[in-house]
């Protein structure tokens, strides 16, 4: 299946996996402020951001299974104003989330008829999020060079029948069998429609060129502190074409451009921020503990005790191994790699001595995880294998999963701060 590797990785850490399949399933599939479809066409922008084709993939799926427009998939001139202005929000989350203010939130609580609730636009901001962080996890382990001899972005056929991705959280807990399971199955073999089969075997992706391996080597050269220079692909398009059926209608569309407006837009390192604009994130004036989740779990009943089951689950693995090569106990090397990441977002700690980090990670694995984290789409599977050699796979992944719920906590920290101060 086109999209077993994420659970195949994370399967590596069966209680991580535990939790996050039972908030994947949350977000798409459970009860909450926005409709099915709406959920997959925002997972489609977010993955965009990152020209994550791998998550693009699954989610377009899914939105026409749920009812979903083919028109939307033309791009974002064929969809709702409503949806079309959480662009700005989701650009900015994915590449500088602290440029975020409340007055990006007050502007889509005040659109006429084209407003958000608040209810639903902490569902999005969620979303947004968490498929921006999964798009890092994708790339980071390599699952989106793993879609198939055709290419990066090539459908390979369905496997019907198998059981769904989001399935497996049917229980409270998932039982070992489900997770040997869902390990080698397709997170998308839940799309049981034949017609879409035979759609998405039309689809044929020329190979992009290999502008990645050049920019990782022209890291590797000028080193980790000017990682944050490296440009963004230069072609998102790749000569792809929306999908469409023999009488003329759109049912599916691989360009990834026609889902964003400003691709040019991405990270940038905090430090070269405007000073005057935008102050370090302090994480004693506002916390996830103490103010995020709180707020959240208010707005969109149950979500923060599902989200924070995960951060605390992935603070809990079992590291001592990857702790001890480095020389440190294992809390010390985890609260390294976090604080690394949150510092790359402008976001520190007044209790932690930053000079650590610098003892802690050597200089390619600090390349590593900024690849990883602040641009995504420039990371492959070379990089993945080439990095760390002294570390298990899991070991690596457990890595991957810091990003990811680092990344993630980072932009709800930018995100709820701003919808707080517009409330008071």
């Amino acid at each position: 299946g086109r999209l077993e590797a994420v659970t195949q990785q994370m399967g590596y850490h069966p209680q991580y996996l535990d939790s996050f399949l039972k908030t994947q399933h949350y977000l798409m599939h459970m009860d909450g402020p926005l409709p099915f479809d709406c959920r997959h066409y925002i997972a489609i922008m977010a993955a965009a951001r990152h020209q994550c084709r791998y998550l693009v993939n699954l989610h377009v799926l899914q939105f026409l299974r749920a009812g979903g427009d083919p028109q939307w998939l033309r791009g974002l001139e064929f969809i709702p104003p409503k949806l079309r202005n959480l662009n700005e929000i989701n650009k900015i989350l994915a590449h500088r989330p602290w440029l975020i203010t409340k007055e990006h939130i007050e502007k889509l609580l005040k659109i006429s008829e084209w407003s958000w609730s608040l209810a639903e636009l902490v569902h999005a901001v969620v979303l947004l999020a968490h498929c921006h962080a999964l798009a890092s996890f994708v790339f980071g382990c390599g699952c989106e060079q793993d879609e198939g001899l055709g290419g990066r972005g090539s459908l390979k056929p369905l496997s019907l029948g198998n059981q769904c991705f989001c399935e497996a959280t049917a229980s409270n807990s998932c039982s070992q069998e489900l997770l040997r399971i869902n390990r080698k199955r397709s997170l998308d073999s839940c799309m049981e429609l034949d017609s879409l089969r035979e759609r998405m075997q039309r689809i044929h992706v020329e190979t992009e060129g290999r502008e990645e391996m050049r920019l990782l080597q022209q890291d590797r050269e000028e080193g980790e502190g000017q990682g944050a220079e490296v440009g963004h692909c230069s072609d998102l398009s790749a000569g792809l074409s929306p999908l469409a059926d023999t009488d003329g209608e759109v049912t599916g569309a691989t360009n990834l451009a026609c889902y964003m407006q400003d691709p040019d837009f991405g990270y940038q390192d905090f430090a070269r921020r405007d000073e005057d604009q935008t102050q370090v994130f302090r994480v004693q004036d506002y916390s996830w503990e103490d103010h995020g989740f709180s707020l959240v779990n208010r707005l969109y009943s149950d979500i923060g005790h599902l989200l924070d089951e995960k951060f605390r689950m992935v603070d809990g693995l079992q590291s001592s191994a990857m702790a001890k090569r480095q020389g440190c106990e294992p809390s010390v090397f985890k609260r390294g790699i976090w604080n690394y990441i949150h510092c790359m977002f402008g976001i520190r700690y007044d209790d932690y001595d930053y000079a650590e980090v610098n003892q802690l990670l050597e200089r390619m694995l600090k390349v590593y995880i900024k690849t990883v984290t602040c641009y995504p789409e420039k990371t492959n599977s070379e990089m993945f294998d080439r990095f760390w050699k002294q570390f298990k796979h899991s070991e690596k992944v457990h890595v991957n999963l810091l990003i990811l719920e680092a990344r993630m906590q980072a932009e709800l920290l930018y995100a709820l701060q701003a919808i707080t101060q517009y409330m008071i």
